[in-house]
């Protein structure tokens, strides 16, 4: 039980850091700074995108009516009855039937 305690708070000593660093090397080798500059470009946006919906959210909270209820009423549009098309019938056709 000890065991799996030790292993869920694992922090990683120098010895280890070291290991991390040749397996990295050994993967990646002369790709390494690119690679490590495109990770870096990926966490600023990350951050960049997560002050963006902060600000939103901040904004979204600062804006908004005290009460909304009383912002609009009905009384304040003006009244306008529906306007629909009128029907008309087509012109009635003279045929020669009918003039006969």
């Amino acid at each position: 039980m000890t065991e799996t305690l030790t292993l869920a708070f694992f922090s990683p000593g120098p010895m280890e850091m070291l290991i991390i660093g040749v397996i990295a090397v050994l993967l990646f080798g002369n790709r390494l700074p690119s690679v490590m500059r495109s990770l870096g470009r990926g966490f600023v946006e990350f951050k960049r995108g997560l002050s963006g919906i902060e600000d939103e959210i901040e904004q979204a909270v600062h804006n908004t009516p005290s009460s909304p209820a009383s912002s609009y009423s009905a009384a304040d549009e003006p009244s306008q009855e529906a306007a629909a098309p009128k029907f008309e019938p087509p012109p009635e056709e003279k045929t020669e039937k009918a003039e006969a």
